[in-house]
């Protein structure tokens, strides 16, 4: 998704207005800028609606009729605070939990809660984020600031099991003020051994021209553990995957284990030491990726082109 579209369909409302900022005299061009988010603070309120899709699946989405999988993703800025109301058009219950965010126990979005939604009935449920800073009793509070995700927590068990395997999740990142932001954002999903509950074969391919600074969302579901490995890009083992500066001790890393429930994210310069090609990211749990948990990251030439690659798991060769 670009950054424009990203901009009109999901920022809420403006929540992370983009401001620039000097790389300074250690980047490669000293006159190159990249755009930060600014302070949040804001209240945004928004409209979620949970549907079957086909026969199979069930997802989320901002307008009827529209929905996905993963759902949309919804972005704030430490201090904004979120309303969100959940349309529920399926026949059977639904609701919507957060991780990583503040809400009371009426948002909980479980059954134990009474915070569900009847089939064509809705509900509001209202997230809060906050900065990071001292306790009264002088410990340090961390911010909300994170890479997140929303679920069912009640279809099929009362931890939405049947929800979460057909479909019904989406991702939340929470940004400081001050955080690079993208041009594009992609949500990657291992839910079993699906990728985005892609069966088989036909994990998501994501495409972006060599230099443009693109982020990735990698989310867990299910009940088995995977490893998420790019080919060709790395990024830092730490809140925003990004490093801060060469005394920065955070990890750099291009392979993470991760278990149902985990949500990290990153991002990288397409193409920036390798160039174009057809960047396979997968499962590295090697009978996982053998049974499909794999897609590709497709970075063009600024002229568009694409060198040959071959599609995963199919013999046929490619060129664009």
């Amino acid at each position: 998704m670009d950054r424009r579209s990203f901009n009109r369909r999901m920022l809420l409302g403006g929540t992370a207005v983009a401001t620039t900022l000097s790389l300074g005299p250690e980047a490669a061009d000293a006159n190159e800028q990249v755009r930060v988010a600014a302070a949040g603070g804001k209240v945004k309120r928004i409209k979620l609606y949970a549907e079957r899709i086909g026969e199979r699946w069930m997802g989320y989405g901002f307008r009827r009729g529209e929905a996905t999988i993963p759902g949309p993703l919804l972005e704030l800025t430490e201090g904004d605070t979120l309303h969100v109301e959940l349309v529920n058009t399926m026949d059977v219950e639904a609701s919507l939990h957060v991780h990583g965010l503040d809400y009371e126990i009426s948002s909980d979005g479980t059954r134990a809660s009474s915070s569900c939604v009847k089939p064509g009935r809705s509900r509001t449920y209202i997230w809060h984020t906050h900065t990071p800073g001292r306790r009264k009793d002088g410990t340090w509070r961390e911010g909300s600031a994170g890479y997140w995700h929303y679920h069912d927590h009640i279809v099929g068990t009362e931890h939405g099991t049947g929800g979460v395997r057909r479909g019904l999740y989406g991702p939340v990142i929470v940004r400081r003020a001050g955080d690079v932001l993208p041009d594009r954002t992609h949500a990657i999903v291992f839910n079993d051994l699906m990728i985005n509950n892609r069966v088989g074969r036909s994990g998501p391919d994501f495409k972006a021209t060599v230099g443009d600074r693109v982020e990735f969302v990698m989310i867990t579901h299910g009940d088995q553990y995977h490893t998420f490995h790019m080919h060709g890009h790395r990024w830092a083992d730490n809140r925003t995957g990004l490093l801060t500066g060469p005394e920065d001790p955070s990890r750099v890393i291009d392979n993470k284990i991760v278990g149902p429930g985990d949500a990290f994210g990153f991002q990288v310069i397409a193409g920036e030491d390798g160039g174009a090609g057809a960047w396979m990211y997968h499962c590295h749990v090697q009978h996982h990726a053998d049974r499909g948990m794999a897609g590709m990251f497709l970075v063009r030439n600024p002229d568009g082109s694409m060198p040959k690659y071959v599609t995963h798991g199919h013999r046929t060769t490619h060129q664009h």
